[in-house]
């Protein structure tokens, strides 16, 4: 599989493209339609490896360096170079549970029952 990929990028020159036609592996099932790859699947095959490695280094900087036999700034740089490449929706995050020290200061100053003060603690 991966020297399809590498082949259709050298068909492709690394031009972006569009996939119009998916097939299910293992059945006769097919769409048919204009889909954009996923960001990463937009990287160039070198790129996706070194994500691939990064991954599998659990993110340790210092494990790619000892990988790839460069330097702390080589790799960083190469991050940043894939990272700007890769779009981000902002994801909107859900607020942050209350410490217990904020329920019982709400508690205290009479913000919230106990009742709540204990659900929040709970939680």
């Amino acid at each position: 599989m991966a020297d399809d990929w590498e082949q259709l990028t050298e068909l492709t020159g690394g031009q972006s493209l569009v996939v119009e036609r998916v097939r299910l592996d293992r059945s006769d099932i097919a769409i048919e339609g204009s889909f954009k790859l996923p960001p990463v699947a937009r990287l160039s095959a070198d790129d996706q490896v070194f994500v691939a490695a990064f991954m599998h280094c659990h993110g340790s900087i210092k494990r790619m360096e000892e990988w790839f036999g460069v330097s702390y700034p080589t790799i960083k740089n190469r991050l940043n170079e894939i990272a700007s490449q890769l779009e981000f929706s902002e994801m909107q995050r859900s607020a942050a549970p209350p410490s217990d020290g904020d329920v019982l200061q709400k508690l205290g100053a009479g913000e919230i029952t106990v009742d709540e003060a204990e659900a929040a603690l709970k939680n």
